[in-house]
Parts: C-alpha cells; sequence; structure tokens
C-alpha cells in the first residue's frame, strides 16, 4: 500500500488535516537553554500526498553536545546557516498544518524557543504526538519508541537520529496509527498550542534549596535556627534581594507564602493588613520587624542537615497524608481506601490467574457498577481498560452499554462480550487471548505501592494520567514538590499548566493531548528536602469525577518506555479534586503509590493547604 493511499483520511472529518511531520536533532535536552542542530518537515494532505520537504543541519553558535548519538560535530556544523536565518522557510512548512513528532512536546517546545529567539511567532495552533496516539491505539509492540514502532508496524530504518531519516520514519509509524486510529474510532489526541513562545515563560532560576530541616517557630526573643521558614512583606530599608541572600546564606529558607509551617513573617508593618499578614495572625506565627530580624541573622544557631534525618514513618495500608487544611475527603472515597491492601509491590498481570492477559472494558451501567467490575477484573488479575485500544481482549456490558458509541467498533472488531455475570465465575484464561510483547504491566489496586528501582543518572520516572474523551469541561494535572512538612519550600514547587516545570527542572508537566497529561520526575535532581511529590487532577468548572469515569495511571522510567505499573482509579463521584498518585521517600527508598481519594472542594484549597500562595 502507498503512503499516500494509507494517509487517504479525507473522507473522515475526524482524521482530515494537513500535516507537517517534524524532527529535531538537539545539543540537549532543555529547550530554554539548548539549541536545535538539524531539523527536517515533511508535509502531507488529507489524502496523503506528500506536499513538501524540508531538512537542513544549523550552525547552534554553541558546544554540540552529545556528538556520540547524533554525529554532529562542531566542524560539520560550522558552514551551517543559523535556525534565525531558514525560520521563515519552516515557518511557512508549519503554517495552517497540524505539527506532528513523536514526543511532540520536546520538538514544540524547542521550536517554540528557537522562533522566540528569532523574534518571530512559532506558526503552529495544533500538534499531534505519535506517543500519545500510539498510547491510545496500544500496539502489541516491545515499547513505543521510533524504533519498535518502526519494526511493529515494518518501516524500515537507516539512520536513527538522522532529522531526515527520522521523519521518514515517523512518516511510516504515522500512517499505521493513523490507519489503527480510524480502525478503533480512536479521537486524535490533538493539543491546542497558545502563544507560549515568548521565553518569559521559560522557569525562573533555580532557587537554592535550603539544606536544613524546619526546626519549627521561631520563639519570640529566642534565636534562629538553620532550616527556619522566613517570609517578608511590605517595604523595607534593605533591599529584599540583600535580604535575601542574607538569609540564605544563612542556611535559612526563605518563603515566598505564610503558611503554619512558616517559623516567622519579618515585616516593619503588622498592621498593613497584607495578605501574608493576615495569614501570620490567623496561624499564630511570630512577627518581628526588619532590624530585629537583622540582629538575630548575625547569630544563627546550626540546624539539622536533611540528609541526616530519616523521613517520616508512613505506614503501608494507610491512606496518604492529607494536607493540613484541607477538608476531610468524601465518605465513600475514604470506605474505598480503607477497604484495600496495600501491596509492598504490584500483582503482574500472569496466567495463573483466571484473568492474565486480559485487558477488559467495561461499558453501561452505573458508575458503581462500572467501578466494582473493574475493580473484580483487577482482582482476577487482569487490567481494567478506559478507552478501546488494540490490547482490549474482551468487553462487560451493563445495561445501557448497547448505546455506548464504541459498541459499533466492537462489534466490527467480533470483540467478545459478556454480561457482569462473567465475572462473578469466570472461566480459566483460554489459549485465545494474545500474549502481549515485552515485559507485563504490574496492575495496582487502589491504594497499592511499588518500590521504585534506581534508574541511571539520566532516567526520568513519568506518571501519566488519561480519562475518556470529554467535550464538556477540563481536567487539569498538577504537582507539587513538598518536604517533611507536607508544604512547598517555594510557590514554584507548585507545577501546573501556567507553570509547567519547577525552579530546578526536576518535575515537569507535559501535555499530551486532551484526555492525557504527565508528570515527570527526576529523582536525582530533587533538592534534598523534598520527601513526597503530590499528584493530583481538578475539573475546570461545575462537573465531577463522577462525570469523568475512571482515570487510568499510569508509570513509566521512560517517555516511551513498557509501564513499571498501572491502575485504574474509579474512586471519585462528587468530587472535583482527585489525589492521583504519589511518590515518596521511605527510608533509603523512594515508592509509588496509587491513590485515588477525592475532595468535593476545587483546586484552590488543595493548593492552600500545601502552602501555596493563591492569589
Amino acid at each position: 500500500m502507498s503512503l499516500a493511499a494509507a494517509l487517504d483520511v479525507s473522507h473522515l472529518p475526524d482524521y482530515a488535516y494537513d500535516w507537517a511531520l517534524v524532527d529535531v536533532e538537539t545539543s540537549g535536552l532543555i529547550a530554554r537553554r539548548d539549541r536545535i542542530l538539524s531539523i527536517a518537515v515533511l508535509t502531507f494532505g488529507p489524502d496523503g500526498t506528500q506536499t513538501g520537504e524540508y531538512s537542513t543541519l544549523l550552525n547552534p553558535g554553541c558546544d554540540p553536545g552529545p556528538v556520540h548519538i547524533h554525529g554532529l560535530t562542531a566542524e560539520r556544523l560550522s558552514g551551517a546557516p543559523t535556525f534565525e536565518q531558514v525560520a521563515g522557510r519552516i515557518g511557512a512548512l508549519l503554517q495552517d498544518r497540524v505539527m506532528v513528532a513523536h514526543n511532540a512536546q520536546f520538538d514544540y517546545d524547542f521550536l517554540a524557543h528557537e522562533f522566540a529567539r528569532a523574534r518571530l511567532y512559532l506558526p503552529v495552533t495544533q500538534r499531534l504526538c505519535t506517543l500519545a496516539l500510539n498510547r491510545r491505539v496500544e500496539p502489541p509492540s516491545v515499547d513505543l519508541s521510533l524504533a519498535s514502532l518502526a519494526a511493529h508496524y515494518g518501516v524500515p530504518q537507516t539512520s536513527a537520529h538522522d532529522a531526515l531519516d527520522d521523519t521518514r520514519v515517523l512518516a511510516g509509524i504515522f500512517r499505521s496509527s493513523l490507519s489503527e486510529a480510524a480502525r478503533l474510532d480512536v479521537p486524535l489526541p490533538l493539543v491546542p498550542c497558545p502563544p507560549r513562545q515568548d521565553p518569559q515563560f521559560a522557569p525562573n532560576p533555580p532557587k537554592t534549596p535550603c539544606a536544613y530541616r524546619n526546626p519549627g517557630r521561631l520563639t519570640p526573643g529566642g534565636p534562629l535556627v538553620q532550616g527556619m521558614k522566613i517570609a517578608v512583606t511590605g517595604e523595607t530599608a534593605t533591599s529584599r534581594a540583600e535580604l535575601v541572600a542574607r538569609s540564605v546564606a544563612a542556611g535559612l529558607n526563605i518563603m515566598s507564602s505564610v503558611s503554619r509551617h512558616t517559623s516567622a513573617l519579618v515585616t516593619n508593618d503588622a498592621a498593613s493588613g497584607s495578605a501574608k499578614a493576615r495569614r501570620a495572625i490567623a496561624e499564630g506565627v511570630t512577627v518581628i520587624d526588619e532590624h530585629t530580624f537583622l540582629k538575630l541573622l548575625g547569630e544563627v544557631r546550626p540546624g539539622t542537615p536533611h540528609e541526616n534525618q530519616a523521613p517520616k514513618k508512613t505506614p503501608e495500608a494507610a491512606a496518604p497524608a492529607t494536607p493540613p487544611t484541607t477538608p476531610t475527603p468524601s465518605p465513600a472515597a475514604t470506605a474505598v481506601v480503607a477497604d484495600v491492601p496495600a501491596p509492598r509491590r504490584p500483582e503482574p498481570t500472569h496466567s495463573a490467574k483466571p484473568f492474565g492477559r486480559r485487558r477488559v472494558l467495561v461499558l453501561g451501567g452505573t458508575h458503581e457498577e462500572a467501578s466494582a467490575a473493574r475493580a473484580r477484573v483487577v482482582e482476577l488479575g487482569g487490567a481494567a481498560a478506559i478507552n478501546l485500544s488494540a490490547s482490549v481482549t474482551d468487553v462487560v456490558l451493563f445495561p445501557g452499554g448497547e448505546l455506548d458509541r464504541r459498541m459499533t467498533r466492537v462489534t466490527a472488531l467480533g470483540l467478545p462480550v459478556h454480561t457482569h455475570g462473567w465475572l462473578g465465575a469466570p472461566a480459566s484464561e483460554s489459549t485465545d487471548v494474545p500474549a502481549q510483547d515485552g515485559a507485563m504491566t504490574g496492575v495496582l489496586p487502589r491504594g497499592g505501592v511499588i518500590d521504585l528501582p534506581t534508574l541511571p543518572a539520566a532516567g526520568q520516572w513519568h506518571v501519566g494520567a488519561s480519562w475518556a474523551q470529554q467535550t464538556n469541561c477540563e481536567v487539569d494535572v498538577v504537582a507539587f514538590v513538598l518536604d517533611e512538612d507536607e508544604q512547598v519550600s517555594s510557590d514554584g514547587d507548585f507545577v501546573f499548566y501556567g507553570a509547567p516545570e519547577s525552579p530546578d527542572g526536576a518535575t515537569r508537566l507535559l501535555c499530551d493531548g486532551p484526555t492525557e497529561q504527565t508528570i515527570t520526575v527526576d529523582l536525582a535532581a530533587l533538592p534534598p528536602a523534598a520527601h513526597r511529590i503530590a499528584i493530583a487532577a481538578a475539573i475546570d468548572g461545575a462537573a465531577t469525577f463522577g462525570d469523568i469515569g475512571a482515570v487510568q495511571m499510569t508509570l513509566a522510567p521512560g517517555v516511551d518506555a513498557p509501564a513499571t505499573a498501572q491502575a485504574t482509579l474509579d474512586a471519585a463521584t462528587s468530587e472535583r479534586t482527585l489525589l492521583l498518585a504519589e511518590i515518596y521517600r521511605r527510608g533509603p527508598r523512594w515508592r509509588f503509590r496509587a491513590v485515588g481519594q477525592g475532595y468535593d472542594h476545587g483546586l484552590e484549597i488543595l493548593v492552600r493547604g500545601y502552602g501555596v500562595d493563591v492569589e
């Protein structure tokens, strides 16, 4: 089949777009700092006809970075044009097309920063990630790397990390992925691209992490101790920059907000009525003036380093820690947490259980019926699906499920359809259930825990959340980097859409589509104060998680790596905020817990509970 024939989706309105397939080779992994060394762009129409091709090396004006990976030496790049010289041509190819790339946010971020340096606007309004598309399709490949997908779809690859060859390989993968998506009636994970190209959106310079544990409140008349959390408000005779620099040098932790864990508030006008002053009074935080603070700053007592402190004990079977000022979770959510044991490791799906290799999609029924059915699937050793994909082996139908739009595809695909009674006394797994390539994913129940293996120095854990396509609301995934007091060390430790990266770059939000978002965590880069990364989701608007339905969580040691663990969270009904998962220290190890604890309030209360200053 020709590429044009396979890509011809002009008769399918939900899939018919003009496409610009892109690949870049870069001097590093951080878009705000590193540069593009080579780029290739292929364009196609909705009928699959190739309409353009362009590739070039680029002179970045800096060290080319890992030459052993991309093979682009400074000598080879010295005669190439700069990005600014070719930006117009690249922009013309991207204009009015959906940008397609493998791990599209990476390529998009680099292009956005390069266009901003050239003082030009990046003309991309939508992008599509072939990684995200294949996570929806779920082909039986070893992993979702470009090489593995190329092997699975039969696309020849001759020169890895060559931008033009990678783009041609991407075209073949995209052809097959798009065909599979249309066959399964999978909505495309198109991501709107707002104008965030300007460098002002880059994270602030990293805050120097405090090396000492918070010793608590400043006692009136007592000394300052290293690790104390200090906030400043109002006008000061000493410049704010100098106050911060001297405090940090003395081992204090300067905060941008006040919480119940703040040691002292420094202000020359305690009656000013500022937000910090009001909060300090409400929380009983010690308030001192600038003169007193400077005097105490001259004799700061030694503190206790974070490295010498064992993290707080986390009971194995207990529900996750609740933010101090957060209302009690809904009774239904609390009951489920208490009833679910938290195993030390996930029990991987295998043929020793009836559903060892089954992936079951539940359609219809009430929220409670569908939730109980998915929990039963996991109990039987299988995995609960939330969308129709190539990996689904069975469908369980409750009343009303026959009206689900996916049933047309289920029938066309010939998938076995069962009544809910099938889950009561299932037969042993039959030989007609295909085995999946690669390692089997561990399936966690709600509350389940696993130890995280140590990753290489450059490794990151990717915690993904996905849900069924929605049209009446948006879901935002957020993360909090918390210390031993379950508080952020600064507002920058709250990662969300408006600030998608922590100041040190260790925690980052990736938006791969309207139904999936990912938090990446580099454990080696976290500051010593970090004891827990809490990952939550919130709904914008009046909808609840009962309207959203199940949320699927995955844990993977890389952007295209197979999942180490997965969980399907059904806890929420009336809740608008949902604590999804957490990565936390236990002794010398890091652990991952699938949480699923919901709250009826909005995100603001959760944010304040973790010590973030909300305007």
